[in-house]
């Protein structure tokens, strides 16, 4: 089994945080651009890596009370992952996202899946403050 986490300080509280990264119509807008989220009879749903150009049947299941999301894919067990927003000084939050793959030929390697991981954490910030700043004004 290989792991990777990466962390990132948002501007905001974790319940706005949250309300945009739970949001399984919104995914697409901080996910990975080649995958597409389409949600069924929660916590079933759909992954389509354009990549392969294939559809996975996965699981996706949030926590609004402890700010966490989890997900993975259900047949053929080839990763897990979770999401959680925690408090950070100053009314920002920290955002730390997990991965597992549990079958090395569902790990695209370290390199690709850091950047994926860091490319998805600094959209997920700017979905983040369009929110707030359009709150605001």
């Amino acid at each position: 089994m290989t792991e990777y986490e990466r962390s990132r300080t948002m501007p905001a509280l974790p319940e706005h945080v949250f309300d945009q990264a739970a949001d399984v119509d919104r995914l697409d807008a901080w996910l990975p651009r080649e995958l597409h989220v389409t949600a069924g009879d929660l916590p079933a749903v759909t992954v389509h890596e354009d990549g392969t150009d294939e559809d996975t049947a996965a699981v996706l299941r949030v926590q609004q009370e402890h700010l966490r999301i989890e997900w993975g894919t259900r047949e053929q067990g080839g990763y897990t992952g979770w999401l959680r927003v925690s408090e950070h000084d100053g009314g920002a939050s920290e955002v730390t996202v997990h991965l597992a793959f549990f079958d090395g030929s569902h790990d695209p390697g370290e390199q690709a899946v850091e950047a994926a991981l860091d490319s998805s954490l600094q959209r997920l910030e700017e979905q983040v403050r369009l929110r707030v700043d359009n709150a605001a004004g």
